[in-house]
């Protein structure tokens, strides 16, 4: 016989006044973290850091967890504090654990997706390149290349939830978990030259060598960065031609990054004529210490004679042009190689002249004309023996 108080009957092991009890803590506490959620969460688009995932700082990543809460997730919490409070068989008991472990993975895969997407946001958004620019096409392509990543990192991490849901529901994923080693190899070495191609990609988007817009020369192919894919990269010569080069052999190479060159650093080298009196020779590198530092922009290092050789008597010269730009390294070439050229014969001494020719000069000659350019075999018209 029933007692005459409702509260009193028991369903399934826990009387009527159990079950409201246990409803109640779960109404409470669902209700309790749903306002503690919309606190927070206003509190924070105040600071401004839940509408700037990408912001700098631990704000972005809490603004990130709770905006990205679910309210089956409170429910779920709130089911298993409830059911605390009640005597379950082992049957509900496991139900109520499953449902627990369902809703905590996913939750937890939702928060970790929106990570993802705020450190990639905060990576595009607020990282400059090495060349000082990450605008253009140079952003498009990184952003592309970033998010193309992103996807693969998603897809790893939801298989991952999906298998540690799989093994926490009972089911045996020993066999499942072989089945996709086995054929993630066999993918693995069909696709190897992509895998290594999409991971130079990524190389070339985190380490960053070289961005789009960017000269630079590979093996002698040298042109201007046009885009950075996920497998090749795309570079137009100065020719005008389009080069494609696969990420992975163009990380092996030796890449030289113009954009990134902040002066030029030149070799002059002068081959005087050795008959030549020794005080004359003696005299070319304070001549050329004084053209140099006559030109602006351009900084002097040193000059000096050194061994004799076959084809003269060498004076080596170092300076700096304080500039990446190529015309004004090619304008200070210029003026320094003319002012030589029409200053050498002041201090007595001549350019050497071509192989096989020997050149005789008296006295009424020694300040003839040069015979040979500047660091280069020119013809002239000598006197030959």
């Amino acid at each position: 016989m029933r007692p005459l108080n409702v509260l009193d009957w028991e369903y399934y092991h826990n009387t009527v006044r159990d079950w409201l009890i246990a409803l109640a803590i779960l109404g409470c506490v669902f209700v309790l973290l749903s306002i503690a959620r919309q606190v927070a969460h206003r509190r924070l688009r105040r600071k401004g850091a839940a509408d700037l995932p990408g912001a700098p700082g631990a704000d972005s990543v809490v603004a990130t967890l709770v905006r990205r809460t679910r309210y089956f997730f409170l429910f779920a919490v709130g089911l298993v504090i409830a059911s605390l409070d009640l005597v379950l068989t082992p049957h509900w008991e496991h139900g109520v654990r499953d449902v627990a472990i369902v809703a905590f993975l996913l939750q937890i895969a939702i928060w970790g997706d929106g990570i993802i997407g705020a450190v990639l946001h905060h990576y595009i958004a607020g990282r400059s390149t090495p060349s000082g620019d990450d605008g253009g096409d140079g952003g498009a392509a990184s952003r592309t290349t970033v998010a193309a990543l992103g996807v693969v990192a998603r897809i790893v991490l939801w298989l991952m939830i999906a298998l540690i849901a799989l093994d926490s529901l009972g089911v045996h994923i020993t066999t499942l978990i072989a089945g996709l080693g086995v054929t993630g190899i066999a993918l693995a070495l069909a696709v190897q030259n992509i895998l290594g191609d999409l991971f130079a990609a990524l190389s070339i988007v985190l380490d960053k060598p070289f961005v789009v817009g960017d000269p630079i020369t590979v093996d002698g192919l040298g042109g201007t960065v046009e885009r950075i894919g996920l497998k090749t990269t795309r570079v137009r010569s100065n020719s005008g031609e389009q080069i494609i080069f696969s990420n992975g052999d163009l990380l092996k190479s030796r890449i030289r990054n113009f954009r990134r060159l902040r002066e030029r650093t030149i070799t002059l080298t002068v081959t005087l004529d050795q008959t030549g009196a020794p005080d004359a020779i003696a005299q070319v590198p304070h001549l050329l210490r004084e053209i140099i530092e006559a030109r602006p922009g351009v900084r002097f290092a040193r000059s000096h004679v050194t061994v004799p050789t076959n084809q003269g008597i060498a004076v080596e010269t170092v300076y700096v042009v304080l500039s990446p730009d190529y015309l004004v390294f090619m304008d200070a070439q210029e003026a320094i190689t003319v002012a030589l050229l029409s200053r050498l014969g002041d201090v007595g001494a001549a350019l050497t002249a071509p192989g096989g020719v020997t050149v005789i000069r008296d006295s009424m000659t020694a300040q003839g004309r040069s015979t040979i350019g500047v660091g280069q075999d020119q013809p002239s018209s000598p006197r030959q023996s």
